[in-house]
């Protein structure tokens, strides 16, 4: 199918994008396009104006910032898996971007794009959460951030605000975080996740000091798995608790079913992949 009829903007700032998107609900910022632009084809998206902002490039930046990895939002899925400075501090990432649909989507699709898009579906919401990201985000009002954790609100929603863009990523740099993995069970067509876990976990003495556990395309959002958590805090790092803390993956959460993967079975591999996670940092 055909995109609807629509204007197109290439902006030179990003001022320029917040006013232009402030003055229609209908007008959508497009990045790298991967997903705005299968949605419009299919007429499940249908923009008045599309406002461009893949020339700013601002932000297109990695760098250690000392206390935080700044990413910015029109980083390619490419970038984030290649890049030294997330390979080092936060490999959860790194391993969410390389997996991530084909080698064009990797080369023009954006972290940013992704992560305002929300698929429920996407890879990097379960390393971000893990990870304890903060998200910049910036409207007609300032510039503000959001954490992580209350950044997913709900099936293909965030915490964005009408007319604000999100605009850079910022993970903590700490031995924590420089211990984490993303690992997934994929859809063999599309390499969307039918379940996608990230982990990022420290120890102390053999011992499980802290460890965060984030779920993609698990339920309708990604979230953090509590239950693993408490499970494993203080607990030897062992085989035995290990398994036992990875079986209370999903309790108490609602979980996806679909014509390729039922409930039960997203699940029954929720802890699967959450063992294979943990195993891999401990």
């Amino acid at each position: 199918m055909y995109p609807a009829e629509f204007d197109y903007v290439k902006v030179s700032s990003l001022e320029e994008a917040i006013s232009l998107k402030q003055q229609g609900d209908e007008n959508s910022i497009l990045a790298g396009g991967h997903s705005l632009i299968p949605a419009m084809k299919l007429r499940l998206s249908t923009p008045q104006k599309l406002i461009d902002i893949s020339g700013l490039n601002q932000y297109k930046n990695i760098s250690n910032n000392g206390s935080h990895i700044s990413i910015g939002a029109l980083c390619t899925h490419k970038q984030c898996a290649e890049s030294d400075v997330i390979q080092q501090n936060c490999p959860a990432l790194s391993d969410a971007a390389s997996v991530i649909g084909d080698p064009h989507v990797r080369n023009k699709g954006t972290i940013g794009g992704a992560l305002a898009h929300s698929d429920p579906q996407a890879d990097y919401p379960g390393a971000i959460l893990a990870l304890n990201a903060t998200m910049v985000v910036k409207g007609s009002s300032g510039e503000r951030t959001i954490a992580a954790d209350d950044y997913f609100t709900g099936l293909w929603e965030t915490a964005l605000g009408e007319g604000e863009l999100l605009t850079e990523i910022r993970i903590p740099v700490n031995p924590m975080n420089a211990n984490s993995c993303y690992v997934k069970f994929p859809q063999p067509a599309s390499r969307y996740p039918y379940v996608g876990c990230g982990v990022a976990l420290s120890s102390s003495g053999g011992n499980c000091s802290d460890i965060r556990v984030g779920f993609s395309g698990v339920g309708e959002w990604a979230f953090r798995d509590a239950g693993i958590e408490n499970a494993l805090k203080g607990e030897a790092l062992n085989a035995s608790s290990i398994a036992a803390a990875a079986e209370k993956a999903t309790e108490g959460k609602a979980v996806l079913s679909d014509h390729f993967v039922s409930e039960e079975y997203r699940r029954a591999m929720s802890k699967v992949f959450a063992k294979r996670a943990i195993t891999k940092v401990s």
